[in-house]
């Protein structure tokens, strides 16, 4: 490797030395005795090297090595005793599959491998402490990560597992941050059409997802948070299309939503006005009015 300390900067060739310490980190996750230091390093480096998913895709042992991170970790789930130090080691382990989940070379065969399935336990805890938050946190960002590029795949693959479920339990009682990301992952399945049927398929599954909805929208009343209202809005307006759906929002429809209850918080907010506008508009077309202009149910 060449001593840069006294050569003038010669971005090349500062590269190569950087490719070849992305390599040498690569290596070492295989041995646990420098695993820590190359998750650490590595997870700081995600963004700035573009093709560093497939370097972990392909390179011998390295999948297998983030996933004994994740599994080492279950013990201390139940009963909850995950340390600080525990969640940003595994955090570390995450932010490298998210790198995978998000790159088009890397993103079906880490579906076809099911390794999304590997962070559902961590979906599944209730303890409030930071570590666990943090764990939750950073395991939603790996299946947003996912559905944020919008691929048909995706979706069907998370349709086949308990995601929707999980989501709604994070949505009525984590942090204001887990929320809006668990209701952005909901937003994206309903955005896509086989999702949007799939929820409204069953009346149990709509009326969970529309009580979920209804208890954020209650609880957005007491502590708004625009970021996350703009999400929930957006779930209303996408179940509206759905003719059974629509139907049933014109009796569920939380009368929050419906007044100027959110006024103020979306003042600045022209896109979750619209959609608001939208919503309310989808619900009354199709509705027949009395000349005394109350609404009749249609014939």
């Amino acid at each position: 490797m060449h001593s840069l300390a006294t050569a003038a900067p010669v971005p090349p060739a500062l590269a190569q030395v950087d490719r070849e310490k992305i390599y040498q980190w690569i290596n070492e996750l295989s041995s646990p005795e420098t695993r820590e230091n190359a998750l650490l390093e590595l997870s700081k480096k995600r963004e700035s090297v573009a093709d560093l998913a497939p370097m972990l895709w392909h390179s011998f042992g390295t999948i297998a090595a983030l996933l004994q991170e994740i599994v080492n970790i279950y013990p201390s789930i139940n009963p909850p005793t995950l340390t600080a130090h525990q969640s940003n080691r595994v955090c570390n382990a995450l932010a490298l599959l998210q790198c995978v989940a998000s790159h088009p070379e890397t993103r079906s065969a880490f579906l076809a491998a099911h390794i999304p399935l590997f962070l559902y336990p961590f979906l599944h805890t209730v303890s409030k402490t930071r570590p666990f938050e943090y764990l939750r946190l950073t395991s939603l960002g790996v299946i947003g990560a996912l559905v944020k590029t919008d691929e048909q795949e995706v979706i069907n693959f998370l349709l086949t597992t308990e995601i929707i479920p999980l989501c709604l339990r994070i949505m009525e009682s984590g942090s204001e941050l887990s929320k809006t990301v668990a209701t952005f992952i909901l937003q994206k399945i309903l955005l896509d059409d086989t999702g949007l049927a799939y929820i409204c398929q069953t009346y149990e599954r709509f009326s969970h997802v529309a009580m979920i909805l209804g208890k954020m929208v209650l609880q957005l009343s007491k502590e708004p948070s625009a970021r996350l209202l703009k999400h929930v809005v957006r779930c209303y307006l996408r179940l509206s299309d759905n003719p059974r759906a629509r139907e049933a929002l014109r009796q569920c429809l939380p009368d929050q939503l419906k007044d100027t209850t959110f006024a103020q918080v979306l003042k600045d907010d022209t896109t979750t006005k619209r959609w608001l506008a939208q919503l309310v508009k989808n619900l009354q077309e199709g509705q027949v009015t009395d000349p005394r202009g109350i609404p009749l149910p249609p014939q």
